[in-house]
C-alpha cells in the first residue's frame, strides 16, 4: 500500500532555505538603509520615505502580474528571476553614491520581490495536499523569519568588526543573496509539464466569491496597520539606542519565527478566522502598550507580545487564500491577495506617517490598536457565518 507523502516536501524545503538567506540579505540591509541613503550618501529624510513608498508600490504591482501569468507559463522562471533581479537591486543599493541610483536599486529589488513572492507561495500550494496547507505556510514563514534573526545580528557584527563602515557591511548582503538565487534552480516546478498535458483552461476566469470576501477583509484590516519602522521608532523615542533597537527588531523577528509554524498548525486544526483574529489581539494589545509606556521593560514585553501578530497572520493569510482558490488560479490569487496587501501597506503608512508627524506618536498607536480589535471582531463573526 502507498504510504501518504509528507507535508514537508523537497520544494517546500527548498523554497524555505531559499527564502531564509534572502531574508538574512534583506534585513542585513534594511537597517542600514537610513544610514547609508541620509548618513553616506547624504540625501534628505523625506527621501527614505519617496524611495520605500514607490519600492512597496512596485512590489504590489508585479505581484499582479507574476501570480497570473505563473498558472500559464509555470512558477520557476518567476521564482529564480525575482531571486536573481532582487540580487541585482541590493548591489546597486550598496554601489550606490547618489540617491538616484539608491532609489533605482531599491525598486528593482522589489520588483524582484513582487516576480518571486506569488509564484513561490502558488509553487508551495501545488507541493502540498490543501489540509496541510497552514503547516506549509507556517514553517516557510519560520524559515523567513530565521533570516531576519540572521540578518541584523550580522549587521551589528559586522558594524562591530569594520569599526562602524557601514558600507562594507552592507557588502555581506551580496553573499546570502547569491546563496538564495543558487538554491532556486534545484525547485521543481510540475505546473508548465501540466498544462501542456491535460490543457487546462486558463486562470482568465473571475476569482471565486468567497475567496474576493476574504481578500476584502484582510486588507480592510490591513488599512490600520501602520509600518513597524514606526513601532521601531517609538523604541528610539523612549530612549532606546540604535543598537538596542536593532535587538529589539532581532527579538521580535525570533519570537515570530518560533511561533509561526505552530501558527499554521492550529489554522491547519481549527479556523484560519480564529488563528488571524488572536494575531489581531496581540497587535493591538502590543500597540496599545507601546502607545503608553516610557518603561524599556514593559516596551520589550509588548515587542515580544507583537512578534505573536505576524507569526499568526502572515502564513496563515497566504494558507487561508490558497484553501479557498481555483487550481487553475493559484496564483492569480495569490497575487490578487498578496498586491492588495502591498497597497494597504501602503495606504497605512501614509495616515500613519501623517499623524505621527502632526499629531504625536500615541494618537495613530491608538487608532491601529483599535483597528485591529475591530479586525478581530469582523473575522470571529466571518467565522460564525461560514460555519451556519
Amino acid at each position: 500500500m502507498r504510504m501518504k507523502s509528507s507535508w514537508l516536501t523537497r520544494n517546500l524545503a527548498i523554497l524555505t532555505i531559499v527564502s531564509l538567506a534572502q531574508d538574512a540579505a534583506s534585513e542585513l540591509l534594511y537597517p542600514l538603509l537610513p544610514i547609508l541613503l541620509t548618513g553616506v550618501i547624504g540625501a534628505a529624510p523625506l527621501a527614505l520615505g519617496l524611495i520605500e513608498g514607490c519600492a512597496e508600490a512596485a512590489a504590489g504591482f508585479t505581484k499582479l502580474y507574476s501570480g497570473k501569468a505563473s498558472d500559464r507559463l509555470g512558477r520557476k522562471p518567476f521564482v529564480v528571476a525575482g531571486y536573481g533581479v532582487a540580487g541585482i537591486g541590493k548591489i546597486f543599493v550598496i554601489a550606490a553614491t547618489a540617491w538616484p541610483l539608491f532609489f533605482l536599486g531599491r525598486v528593482v529589488d522589489r520588483i524582484g520581490k513582487g516576480l518571486r513572492s506569488t509564484p513561490r507561495d502558488a509553487l508551495i500550494h501545488d507541493s502540498v495536499e490543501k489540509e496541510h496547507l497552514g503547516k506549509a505556510f507556517g514553517f516557510h514563514r519560520m524559515g523567513d523569519n530565521l533570516g531576519a534573526v540572521i540578518g541584523p545580528l550580522l549587521a551589528l557584527g559586522g558594524l562591530a568588526l569594520l569599526n562602524g563602515d557601514v558600507r562594507k557591511v552592507a557588502v555581506w548582503a551580496i553573499i546570502p543573496a547569491f546563496i538564495s538565487t543558487f538554491f532556486t534552480f534545484f525547485i521543481k516546478d510540475k505546473t508548465r509539464i501540466e498544462i501542456k498535458a491535460t490543457q487546462q483552461p486558463t486562470n482568465a476566469g473571475p476569482l471565486p466569491t468567497s475567496l474576493k470576501r476574504a481578500i476584502a477583509i484582510l486588507v480592510l484590516i490591513q488599512l490600520t496597520n501602520i509600518p513597524d519602522a514606526l513601532l521601531l521608532l517609538r523604541l528610539h523615542n523612549i530612549g532606546f539606542s540604535t543598537k538596542g533597537v536593532v535587538l529589539a527588531y532581532v527579538l521580535f523577528s525570533a519570537v515570530t519565527m518560533l511561533l509561526a509554524f505552530p501558527g499554521g498548525y492550529l489554522a491547519d486544526k481549527f479556523s484560519p478566522h480564529a488563528v488571524y483574529a488572536a494575531g489581531l489581539v496581540a497587535f493591538a494589545l502590543a500597540y496599545f502598550t507601546l502607545g503608553y509606556t516610557s518603561s524599556h521593560v514593559i516596551a520589550i514585553g509588548a515587542l515580544i507580545l507583537y512578534g505573536f501578530f505576524p507569526a499568526l497572520t502572515d502564513g496563515v493569510g497566504k494558507a487561508w487564500i490558497a484553501g479557498l482558490s481555483k487550481k487553475e488560479q493559484k496564483g492569480k490569487a495569490q497575487g490578487a491577495y498578496q498586491a492588495s496587501m502591498n497597497f494597504a501597506v501602503l495606504g497605512a503608512g501614509i495616515w500613519g506617517g501623517l499623524l505621527w508627524t502632526q499629531k504625536g506618536r500615541e494618537l495613530p498607536l491608538m487608532l491601529a490598536a483599535a483597528g485591529a480589535l475591530v479586525g478581530a471582531v469582523l473575522l470571529i463573526v466571518e467565522n460564525f457565518r461560514n460555519r451556519r
